[in-house]
């Protein structure tokens, strides 16, 4: 079974990949992937849109001769990370408590 993710926890996966190294679409893309299915044709248009929003910036770099597209976290980014963290904690907490048995009980 598959649970629906939004928007919101896609644009949290992407900040949280890119805060921890500058790194490129595809390789964003496949760390994504490890959590939930998404296609490079839907991640591409989220990254447009958080470096739209600011909250991530581009730089292209050589590599295998060719420039590949890096994107990086910018300040407003880590705030926007440091929200949605403390969101799904809150979120995480509410579904655990329907989801869970508590500690105890029989099931």
């Amino acid at each position: 079974m598959a649970f629906n993710m939004g928007a919101a926890l896609l644009d949290a996966l992407v900040l949280s990949t890119v805060s921890r190294e500058p790194t490129y679409g595809y390789k964003i893309t496949q760390d994504v992937r490890q959590l939930m299915p998404v296609s490079e044709s839907t991640l591409y248009p989220v990254l447009r849109r958080l470096q739209k929003d600011n909250c991530l910036e581009t730089y292209d770099q050589e590599f295998a001769g060719r420039n590949r597209r890096y994107y990086r976290l910018t300040a407003r980014g880590g705030e926007a990370l440091a929200s949605y963290r403390v969101e799904w904690t809150v979120y995480r907490a509410k579904i655990d408590g329907m989801l869970l048995p508590e500690e105890g009980c029989a099931e």
